[in-house]
């Protein structure tokens, strides 16, 4: 179909990852389906990208509609192979990251290699949804994942959105039916406090294991995405990449007057 819609979907996870699967599921009721995905798991991978290292590029399957690559560098190298190799004569209507295996809401955004895709794709002119399920485990239930992202990006794809435009969508661990609906949310503004254990090896050598716990710097505020995610609601908080923070550009307009 010439006016078939072609959806690019990528992911932090892996190409063979649960959660990539159920993403195909999303986009696939939309139109015609690439996947350009990390031959490995590359989460906390953020915006970063591959400089010094060859990048291998593979075809996983093809079948009607849907056609998945793994690719050997970070979420934001798939998007770039994506829209500047693979896809770069073709429009591309929508990107979607995800689903990612645990919570990207409050600061994770910062860190999040499957929102680091999401972002970057929003860069090439289309909308782009980062979706993630609150729930780390391998044998995750993505239905309700599946079920609001499908309302989500029909909105998106149907409505005039203004680009760029891209989306941080959270889902709580849980079937369909015990969610509330979803919520348009501001980012909370907690952050991580890490811990690093120290063990030795066989020969003596210390290394190190990296742990920590979210600190949520507002538990009562009601309008962000912690808060959605821990009463049941699907919380969608629009990003942007502009980090200027124009209250303290104001402020310090009389520290640096010539």
């Amino acid at each position: 179909m010439e006016n078939q819609r072609l959806i690019f979907v990528t992911n932090d996870d892996g190409y063979a990852s649960k959660g990539l699967a159920a993403a195909v599921e999303v986009a696939r009721a939309f139109g015609r389906v690439v996947v350009v995905a990390p031959e490995t798991a590359q989460s906390g991978m953020s915006q970063a990208i591959t400089m010094y290292n060859p990048l291998y590029l593979r075809c996983v399957s093809q079948e009607p509609g849907v056609e998945v690559y793994a690719f050997s560098g970070t979420p934001v190298d798939c998007v770039k192979m994506a829209f500047d190799y693979l896809l770069r004569e073709q429009r591309v209507d929508l990107v979607i990251s995800g689903i990612n295996h645990g919570s990207n809401s409050a600061v994770n955004v910062l860190y999040s290699g499957t929102m680091g895709a999401a972002i970057e794709g929003s860069f090439y002119g289309c909308p782009a949804v980062g979706l993630s399920l609150d729930d780390h485990a391998p044998d995750a239930d993505f239905e309700a994942a599946v079920r609001f992202g499908r309302q989500i990006v029909g909105q998106v794809l149907d409505g005039q959105v203004e680009l760029p435009l891209c989306l941080n969508v959270n889902v709580p661990a849980g079937r369909p039916e015990e969610l509330h609906g979803i919520k348009l949310c501001r980012q909370n503004r907690g952050f991580w406090r890490e811990e690093f254990y120290r063990h030795e090896d066989p020969r003596g050598r210390e290394y190190f294991w990296l742990t920590g716990e979210f600190v949520n710097s507002e538990p009562s505020a009601e309008d962000t995405d912690e808060w959605a995610l821990a009463h049941g609601w699907v919380s969608v908080v629009p990003v942007q990449v502009d980090m200027t923070d124009y209250g303290q550009l104001k402020k310090l307009e009389s520290f640096f007057r010539r």
